[in-house]
This record gives C-alpha cells, structure tokens and sequence, in this order.
C-alpha cells in the first residue's frame, strides 16, 4: 500500500515538492554560510518526495546551534512553507481520495517548521 500511494505522491506533487526543496537547498549551497539550512532542504525535498513509509524525529544531541538555527529558520520562511503544507493538507482533505495525501502534506509540517535536529527514518 506504501509503494502505490508513493507512486500516487510522486506524480501528483512529490516531484513538484521534491524539486522546489532542492532548488531552495542549491540557492543555500551557493550562499556558504547558509549550507546548514541547505542540508535541511534537501533532507526535507527527499522526505517530500516518499513520504509513505517515513517518520520524522528528534535527534538527542541537537545541540544549542539547531535551536538558534529553527528560530532563524522559522522567522525567515518556516512559517511559511509550513502553512503551505497545511493549507494544502486540508484542501486535499475534502475529497476522500485526497485524505492519504492531506495526511502527507500534515506529517511534513514538523520536519518544514523546525528542521534541524530532526532526523526522518523508515518505518518498520
């Protein structure tokens, strides 16, 4: 059942996800002192690309530089992507098929909100 609502993700929006994440972790590799917040878009872009099967938590030893860094993060544009993920998730919502992938766009809100100090894994 993962595979087959991957496969429904991916053509329906997991792509145009994955690359919009990966676009924004280019622009952060080219501006060095960005690269972290780089490493977190891309992380999430893969997330955002199968998402089914995944989870998202927290690394232990996230230190004081991931939380200074998710403040920045979340006051520059993680309010944002956030509410993005949230209005899509519940206008994909309405319909029935469409509650699978609202679901989705629910679970990436943690990971676009806070995204360092997290770590996403496969399900058993």
């Amino acid at each position: 059942m993962r595979t087959l609502l991957n496969i429904i993700w991916f053509v329906l929006s997991g792509f145009w996800l994955f690359l919009g994440y990966m676009l924004a972790a280019l622009i952060m590799f080219v501006l060095i002192i960005t690269i972290p917040w780089g490493i977190a878009a891309a992380r999430i872009g893969v997330y955002a690309l199968w998402p089914f099967g995944k989870t998202v938590i927290a690394t232990p030893n996230a230190g004081l530089g991931s939380f200074l860094g998710n403040v920045l993060w979340v006051v520059l544009v993680g309010w944002w992507i956030a509410l993005t993920h949230l209005t899509t998730g519940i206008a994909l919502c309405i319909t029935i098929i469409g509650i699978p992938m609202g679901i989705a766009n629910f679970k990436l809100i943690p990971v676009a909100l806070l995204p360092l100090g997290k770590e996403i894994v496969d399900l058993p």
